[in-house]
């Protein structure tokens, strides 16, 4: 019997990471590629996952989603341009500032806030986010003219990037919406230039758009999703094969467990909270040690599988807080401490992240995502 240290793991792939990396780095040449490694590198680990990186890619930039995210890839000893993606309070601007991470601002309050804070050591390095369609962050067009005359105020400030977001470009095979953002976002690069602006990066495209869209390349991409070798969505991925792309991505993450107990019951018997199933002949059920708390979905109850000597073994029951139950009645020589597989491979059988994002009714983005970050992540080389 091999022993397991933890009950419950992730595994991490460098040479997928590697090579999603390198696949979107041939595609956009020569736009610079932007590693998104916030929420967790999208559960994979931040820390493993920029490890993998710096040694074997030559990333130019690295997104995050906030202070303490960007402060956590400098420790690292990464001196590469970092940029904040989401808000940041103005409280903890200065902290940004003075570690040399980049921040996205669309608040005049943040500009001002950057500017009191900046200095000739430490100017605040800013990305202006233009709005054109999504309406989340970001600045209109006709809210550029107020905002640049902050920006030009600003004795210690420099505006180092403009930037938006598509607000359908992985929904739809439909690219009416997302031309039209991109339109909207070369007349906000006019406006800039009028007034006598020329930020050094100017970036759109998230791993969808830059897919599908060379025009919103410009000279920097933002690769989130597809680092990790998911697709942004089903209509992406054929979109993809329609316009000839032979685009092989490949999923870096394996989540494991192992059974924690093995035992029969009878016909008619219970299993699990509310005794929500009861068994429909004398089974064998295992205990798998892992739940909600972990990030594994109350929405698959009864639903979800394991997978268990290559076999798939439906859940009985609901997924508690720590534990769930499966069926393994027609799969011999369950033991205790047997590895489980509840994303990835196992033997001839597979459980990909869009079969369970397809379960609970949502996307894969949020099923990697929520992964507990204090799991165990392991480098499988």
């Amino acid at each position: 019997m091999k022993l397991h240290p933890e009950k419950t793991w992730l595994e991490v792939s460098a040479s997928s990471l590697v090579n999603n990396y390198k696949v979107f780095e041939r595609l956009v040449r020569p736009a610079a590629v932007m590693a998104v490694v916030k929420a967790n590198a999208y559960g994979h680990g931040l820390a493993q996952t920029v490890g993998i990186l710096e040694k074997r890619t030559d990333v130019a930039w690295y997104g995050v989603d906030n202070v303490d995210e960007g402060l956590l890839v400098r420790r690292l000893g990464v001196d590469k341009p970092v940029l904040l993606l989401g808000y940041t309070p103005l409280a903890r601007i200065k902290e940004a500032v003075k570690a040399g991470l980049s921040l996205v601002v669309y608040n005049a309050s943040s500009v001002r806030e950057a500017a009191r804070v900046a200095t000739a050591r430490h100017p605040a390095k800013l990305h202006l986010k233009v709005e054109t369609g999504l309406n989340r962050q970001g600045v209109t067009i006709e809210e550029l003219p107020a905002m640049l005359k902050l920006l030009r105020q600003g004795e210690h400030l420099w505006l180092e990037g403009v930037s938006t977001h598509y607000a359908n470009i992985e929904d739809t095979r439909d690219p009416s919406y997302a031309l039209q953002q991109l339109k909207n976002f070369n007349a906000a690069l006019e406006a800039l230039q009028v007034q006598g602006f020329d930020p050094a990066w100017k970036h759109t495209a998230c791993s969808a758009a830059a897919l599908l869209f060379p025009q919103a390349h410009f000279n920097l991409i933002r690769l989130g999703i597809s680092l990790y070798g998911l697709w942004s969505s089903s209509e992406t991925r054929v979109s993809a094969a329609e316009r000839g792309l032979k685009i092989k991505l490949q999923p870096a993450l394996t989540w494991k467990t192992i059974v924690a107990q093995v035992k029969h019951v009878p016909r008619g018997a219970g299993v699990g909270y509310g005794l929500t199933e009861r068994v429909t002949r004398d089974s064998k059920i295992a205990v798998i040690p892992v739940g909600y708390a972990d990030g594994y979905d109350r929405g698959l109850s009864g639903q979800g599988q394991a997978l268990i000597r290559g076999h798939r073994c439906r859940i009985l029951g609901r997924v508690a807080m720590d534990m769930f139950m499966v069926d393994v009645t027609d799969v011999p020589q369950v033991k205790e401490e047997d590895e489980v597989v509840l994303i990835g491979e196992q033997g001839r059988e597979a459980i990909t992240v869009e079969e369970l994002a397809a379960k609970i009714g949502t996307v894969n983005y949020e099923v990697i995502a929520r992964i507990n970050p204090s799991l165990s992540r392991k480098i499988i080389k």
